[in-house]
């Protein structure tokens, strides 16, 4: 009697572990998103409900392990992204699209604000398919709102290799939260984004 009862005793918590286990496991999803300068389009997108990590750096050029140095010269191809964790159960890729549009000129095929050059133009990465088309879609709607006098240049394309970038650019709002404000205001981003999406 005492061994059936401890061999049941024993085996049921782990179970019940297994079970916990596997119902707690989140299929998670990447954004990967090229704004500008990516020390400012970390924040936004961190402050999310549902977005796990932000992480700046480099894509879509032909240069391996490239420096943010090679990047900003504009001679690797690669642009300034920034790669996206996120939980699509809390949030969905057509909710981090719509707060991506709200950070940028998405009219402005030569850079953006302050920062000039095509490695700082923006673009939708898409990982998938159903990225693509939802892309697309957002891309086509905001063309069609009538918000910009001009059209809308961001491309859509193919996510390639993706390139971390140097440890001093990850949070770099935190990291330098004076020198990060002071840029801001100067690129003339946030007075940009004010004029076309109103305050918030």
């Amino acid at each position: 009697m005492f061994g059936k009862s401890s061999k049941f005793f024993i085996l049921l918590p782990a179970l019940l572990l297994i079970q916990t286990d596997s119902s707690a496991q989140t299929k998670l999803d990447r954004a990967t998103l090229a704004g500008g300068c990516f020390w400012c389009m970390e924040h936004p997108f961190e402050k999310l409900e549902g977005v796990l990590e932000v992480i700046s750096g480099y894509t879509g050029g032909h240069k391996d392990n490239p420096t943010y140095e090679e990047v900003s010269s504009g001679m690797t191809g690669h642009l300034e992204v920034v790669q996206i964790t996120f939980d699509p159960s809390k949030i969905s890729y057509s909710e981090i699209l719509e707060a991506f549009w709200k950070q940028i000129d998405p009219t402005d095929p030569g850079g953006q604000f302050v920062d000039r050059g095509r490695q700082y133009r923006t673009a939708i990465f898409y990982h998938n398919k159903d990225q693509k088309a939802l892309a697309e879609k957002s891309k086509a709607e905001l063309n069609k709102s009538g918000r910009y006098k001009n059209p809308i240049v961001t491309e859509i394309t193919k996510a390639s290799k993706f390139y971390k970038a140097e440890d001093y650019h990850q949070d770099y709002y935190k990291k330098n939260p004076i020198r990060y404000k002071y840029y801001r205001y100067r690129s003339g981003r946030d007075q940009y984004l004010k004029k076309i999406w109103g305050k918030g």
